[in-house]
């Protein structure tokens, strides 16, 4: 099924959960996808969110491949957004391939031609530091770059293997202190206790966690007793 993400939106000092994501339309029937996006495009307006999505989880391809099913999905968002008068603001490769984009300097162009090509005002949500937030650069899109609030980060700044066991942070209070720290101070701690540079314009929270809203609560109020600002996404200085 189509799955909505909650995502934390930050600027400056800032963060609010105010923009969502519709993820894997491409991997379901094309009817069901159809009215579903639609559906989850309506809950987005309820709601007051702006309207993002996640590119497939999982793929094998070419990069020239890989950028025109990047933009045929866009295309196809874009016009079922249309209909509810909304404009789709934001793009994130999603699981699998988010992870493999953001060491893959192929696959992260590919996804940044698409946008440009389809969309260029769409803002390019890339893990901080990866291949992802270069090809942004490179390509003159605006980028959001990504922090996490329930993953933990190996040496080189990417996410620790879902695989490993404590890879996802279910306690509030590790969450939110790992967030507070890359917000205010512009730094992670990996798994293995090594200090990395982080600077982050957009936080994520996994929603399919079962703990996922007593830490999007921890976080939110860590970071407004931090004096973290909230804003959308959106309203960012982004370059």
């Amino acid at each position: 099924m189509l799955r909505e993400n909650v995502v934390g939106r930050l600027v400056s000092r800032s963060l609010h959960i105010l923009d969502g994501n519709l993820a894997q339309i491409g991997n379901m029937p094309q009817i069901e996808a159809y009215g579903l996006a639609h559906e989850q495009i309506e809950r987005h307006l309820v709601h007051g969110l702006a309207v993002g999505t996640d590119m497939p989880e999982s793929i094998d391809m070419r990069a020239d491949d890989l950028e025109y099913m990047i933009a045929y999905q866009i295309g196809a968002l874009q016009a079922l957004a249309a209909y509810s008068d909304v404009k789709v603001t934001h793009l994130k490769p999603h699981g699998a391939l988010n992870n493999m984009a953001a060491e893959n300097s192929d696959y992260a162009m590919a996804i940044g031609r698409a946008i440009k090509t389809v969309d260029r005002s769409i803002i390019y949500v890339a893990l901080a530091g990866s291949e992802m937030e270069k090809a942004g650069r490179t390509l003159g899109l605006r980028v959001a770059r990504e922090g996490f609030c329930d993953r933990q980060y190996e040496d080189d700044g990417n996410l620790t293997s879902r695989k490993i066991q404590g890879s996802v942070i279910k306690d509030p209070v590790v969450a939110t202190k790992q967030v507070v720290e890359m917000v205010l101070n512009n730094r992670i701690r990996s798994r293995n206790g090594k200090t990395i540079s982080c600077t982050v314009d957009t936080l994520c929270l996994h929603g399919d966690e079962p703990t996922a809203i007593a830490v999007a609560k921890s976080v939110r109020e860590g970071l407004v007793k931090a004096g973290v600002k909230l804003v959308p996404l959106t309203e960012m200085a982004l370059d």
